[in-house]
C-alpha cells in the first residue's frame, strides 16, 4: 500500500514537472504563448497589406489609419488571450456564452442602434459593437459542444438539434435585418455538422429542399434586398442607382491590368467614383492599384492562412477542437470568397467585409479571436497527449503493484 502511494505521488510529481516543462522549459517564446508562428505571420502580412490599401482607399486619412491600427492591436491582443485559454474551459463556458449571445441579439432588436438602415449595434457604456459578429464564433462553438459527446456520424435527431441551435440566431440576425451576417452564421453552424460526418444522401436532400424553397425568400426580403438581387442579375438597368457600386467596382478591377496603376494612383478610388472603398469594396481598390499581381499575392496569402488553419484544426487532439477549428477556417474561406465574388459582380452585394483588409472593429476582433481559439486548440494538444501517456504509465504501474 505504501509503495503504491509512493508510486502515485511520484507520477503526480512527474505530471506537475511535465506541465511546468511545457510552460517554461525547452520551448520557444511563441510556443510558450501558444502561438502558431506561420499562421501569425500570414495574419500580420494580411494586416499590413490592409493598412497600405486602406491608406489609399481612405484618401490618405491618417486618423482612420490610426484607429484601424489601434483596432488591430486590440484584436491581436484578444487573439493572444484566446490562445491561452484551455480547450476544456472553452467547452465548459460554451452554453453560457451562446445564451449570452442570444440575449445580446434580443437586446439589439429591442434597444439597438440603427446603422446603415438596419438595427445592428449595441451600446454598452463606451463600447459599441455588433453582437451578430460574435455569433460567428459562438454558434459553431455551441454546435461542436452539442455534437462532441454524441456518436458519429450524428443521428437525425442530433442533426435536427444542431439545426435548431443554428437557426435561432440566424433568424434573429436576419430580422435586424442583416442577411449577410445571417448567412455566415448559418454556414458556421452547418460546417460543424458537415465535418461531423453527415451522410451525403442527407446533404443532397437538404440541398434539393433548399433549392426548392429559395424562391420563397423573395417574399420575405426588404425592398433594398430585392434591389440587390435585381442589380446582381442586371446592374446596367440602373447604372446611376442600384447598379452603380458593381459597375464602378468592375471598372476599377478591370483597369488595373497586370501590374496596376500604382499605389495612390487609382482613378476610381482617388476620384471618389468607387463607393464604400474603405469597407466592402476595398478589394477593387487593391485590384486597380496593384493589378493582377497584387490579386495573386493577396489570394496566395489567404490560401496560406486557410491551409495552415486547416492543418492546425485537423491535428487538434479533441473532437470539439477539430469540429470548431475546421468550421472557423471554412467560414473564413467563405467570407473571402463572398466578398471577392460580390465585388467582382459574380455574387449579389451583401454586407461582407474583406477579412483583415476592410475597415472595421467588431468583425476584426471576432476574426482574430477565432484564430486565437484555433491556436489554443492546437497548442494544448501536446500537453494533453503527454498527460495521457503518463496516465497510462501510471495505470500500468498501479496494476503491477
Amino acid at each position: 500500500m505504501k509503495s503504491s502511494k509512493v508510486g502515485h505521488n511520484r507520477n503526480q510529481k512527474s505530471l506537475n514537472r511535465l506541465s511546468q516543462d511545457f510552460r517554461d522549459n525547452g520551448l520557444t517564446f511563441s510556443q510558450r504563448l501558444h502561438l502558431d508562428v506561420p499562421l501569425l505571420f500570414g495574419l500580420i502580412l494580411l494586416s499590413i497589406i490592409g493598412l497600405i490599401v486602406l491608406y489609399s482607399a481612405s484618401g490618405q486619412d491618417l486618423q482612420l489609419i490610426a484607429r484601424q491600427s489601434i483596432r488591430l492591436g486590440v484584436a491581436f491582443g484578444i487573439m493572444l488571450t484566446m490562445a491561452q485559454i484551455t480547450p476544456h474551459l472553452f467547452l465548459y463556458w460554451t452554453p453560457w456564452l451562446y445564451l449570452l449571445g442570444i440575449g445580446f441579439l434580443l437586446a439589439v432588436l429591442t434597444a439597438g442602434d440603427i446603422g446603415g438602415g438596419a438595427q445592428r449595434w449595441l451600446q454598452l457604456g463606451v463600447i459599441r459593437f455588433q453582437p451578430s459578429e460574435m455569433l460567428k464564433i459562438l454558434v459553431p462553438m455551441m454546435i461542436a459542444h452539442y455534437i462532441a459527446d454524441k456518436t458519429l456520424p450524428p443521428r437525425i435527431i442530433h442533426i435536427l438539434g444542431a439545426v435548431l441551435l443554428t437557426l435561432i440566431p440566424t433568424i434573429l440576425v436576419a430580422w435586424e435585418p442583416d442577411l449577410g451576417t445571417a448567412f455566415f452564421i448559418l454556414c458556421a453552424g452547418g460546417f460543424v455538422v458537415l465535418l461531423a460526418g453527415i451522410d451525403w444522401k442527407l446533404i443532397l436532400s437538404i440541398s434539393a429542399l433548399t433549392t426548392i424553397c429559395a424562391p420563397l425568400l423573395w417574399f420575405f426580403m426588404h425592398d433594398y434586398q430585392r434591389r440587390r438581387v435585381l442589380t446582381f442579375l442586371n446592374p446596367e438597368q440602373d447604372p446611376f442607382g442600384a447598379g452603380y457600386h458593381i459597375i464602378q467596382s468592375k471598372i476599377a478591377i478591370g483597369s488595373g491590368g497586370l501590374f496596376g496603376k500604382g499605389w495612390l494612383n487609382g482613378t476610381q478610388s482617388q476620384l471618389n467614383f468607387l463607393p464604400e472603398r474603405s469597407t466592402d469594396f476595398i478589394f477593387a481598390v487593391l485590384s486597380e492599384e496593384f493589378g493582377l499581381l497584387g490579386i495573386i499575392i493577396l489570394l496566395t496569402l489567404y490560401l496560406f492562412v486557410i491551409f495552415r488553419g486547416l492543418y492546425l484544426a485537423l491535428n487538434t487532439q479533441e473532437l470539439f477542437g477539430r469540429l470548431l477549428g475546421g468550421s472557423l477556417i471554412l467560414t473564413f474561406f467563405v467570407h473571402v470568397f463572398v466578398n471577392i465574388g460580390m465585388v467582382s459582380g459574380l455574387l449579389p452585394v451583401v454586407g461582407a467585409p474583406l477579412p483583415l483588409l476592410s475597415y472595421g472593429g467588431t468583425s476584426l476582433v471576432t476574426l482574430l479571436a477565432a484564430f486565437g481559439i484555433l491556436m489554443s486548440m492546437h497548442a494544448h494538444r501536446r500537453l494533453l497527449s503527454d498527460y495521457n501517456a503518463l496516465d497510462s504509465t501510471r495505470t500500468r504501474n498501479s496494476n503491477v503493484k
